[in-house]
């Protein structure tokens, strides 16, 4: 996909293209035998616009249960394209970007520079680069307007949301919970925050060699250039070809990360995207991209750690009891039904060693979609979800998706100990 367009940016014009994405798909998913045609026009608007609405085709190329099953194969051969390679800005526009956020050429600033971006995505693309002292580095530069046209998609939240309803349920706490969302994509503008996000992250996982987080070059990072040491590795689509006992190993690398950094760094890198890790045949992986972080605190930190430590002692009750509070529920059929599909989320901490397969993601997405069924019969037993966790969800939702996609049994559980007992948090 090599599109230079410039981004649009007007509210209106960018309503009425993601509204056409969402009543070309619709008619496709009910008419069409693969919904081919839907998902290359779904990838390509989605695309053109990037922001918010890239995100949106992202989640479709990875997350198992974000599409029917028949039209699955469709849509994550056109959505992988826009995940692999976004629609990219020109060499002229970028380099104006480097250029005034640096305060200097570009040939002064780096030794070498690639105009052709080597990755891109919704929010910025990727340059490799070399610094005068011969370091290779990766730049990540925002696209020109970029900031316009995600204030304008969080303008049209009502479309956004009806596109990413995997995030949870609708109804009850719309607002308090569009207003997280809304902050944590305004921060993913932000590369200053990111530079310190990402070296928060190196420090909590500092001790761990298995964990690979790129170094920030300070005086050539900037609100909207972020400069990093250039790390390689394989992508997910190779890593998935590899002998079990490595992807075995990675996958026991991936649960630390995620678990190490919620549980004990107290936050969580809410983007997992794929092309966020490359895997090393060492059983190393770099983690790329700290730009959706949400803090993790009180009383949701406490409650995440109780429902982790009854889960590894098999208790059944106090894990029941902590997923009660921590979503807050007040009884009823749903609080039965929620806890049910809470449980079944922890299945790989409860069940030793436990496959998490395409089947079992599916499973995880679908039955956030279950929980809605709720709100439509009117049940007063319903609560919405806290809005501090809705990114929990995404969170799980991609992140199992791709152990789905590393396909091994793995002890989680016995994974998890050492995370919690290394840091004096089992009881």
């Amino acid at each position: 996909m090599n599109d230079e367009r410039e981004i649009p940016t007007g509210r209106l014009k960018r309503l009425a293209k993601l509204v056409g994405v969402g009543a070309r798909t619709g008619a496709s998913l009910l008419l069409s035998k693969d919904g081919s045609a839907a998902a290359e026009h779904a990838a390509t608007v989605l695309g053109s616009l990037r922001g918010l609405a890239a995100k949106v085709g992202q989640m479709a190329s990875y997350v198992d249960g974000f599409v029917p099953d028949e039209h699955r194969a469709a849509y994550e051969g056109a959505m992988s394209k826009l995940r692999a390679a976004a629609p990219h800005s020109s060499p002229t526009a970028i380099r104006a970007v480097v250029e005034a956020e640096l305060g200097a050429p570009i040939d002064e600033l780096f030794a070498r520079w690639a105009d052709a971006p080597f990755a891109s995505a919704s929010i910025g693309q990727v340059h490799r680069a070399a610094l005068h002292d011969g370091r290779e580095v990766a730049v990540k530069v925002q696209h020109p307007g970029i900031d316009a046209a995600v204030e304008s998609d969080l303008r049209n939240a009502g479309v956004i949301e009806s596109l990413v309803g995997s995030l949870g349920p609708k109804g009850i706490g719309v607002h308090e919970t569009f207003a997280v969302i809304a902050e944590r994509f305004r921060e993913e503008l932000d590369y200053t925050l990111e530079a310190t996000r990402q070296e928060q992250f190196r420090r909590i996982h500092v001790d761990d060699p298995a964990i690979v987080i790129p170094t920030i070059v300070h005086e050539r990072s900037s609100r909207r250039v972020l400069t990093s040491s250039f790390e390689r590795g394989l992508p997910l689509e190779e890593a998935v070809t590899a002998d079990v006992a490595l992807r075995t190993t990675w996958a026991e690398v991936l649960w630390r990360f995620v678990f190490r950094g919620n549980l004990v760094g107290q936050m969580f890198n809410a983007d997992p995207h794929p092309g966020n890790y490359l895997f090393r045949p060492d059983g190393t992986i770099v983690f790329l991209d700290f730009g959706c972080v949400q803090p993790l605190v009180d009383p949701e930190l406490s409650n995440a750690r109780a429902m982790h430590r009854a889960a590894l002692a098999q208790d059944e009750a106090t894990f029941a009891r902590a997923a009660a509070r921590m979503l807050g529920t007040r009884g009823g059929s749903f609080q039965v039904a929620v806890l049910a599909y809470v449980r079944r989320c922890f299945a790989p901490i409860f069940e030793q060693p436990f496959h998490i397969d395409r089947a079992y993601a599916t499973e995880v997405v679908r039955g956030i979609h279950e929980l809605k069924k709720f709100i439509f019969a009117k049940d007063k037993s319903f609560v919405a979800l806290p809005p501090g966790l809705v990114f929990m969800n995404r969170l799980q939702f991609g992140f199992y998706s791709v152990l789905a996609q590393l396909d091994v049994p793995v002890d989680y559980a016995a994974v998890e100990r050492g995370i919690l007992g290394d840091a004096g948090l089992l009881e």
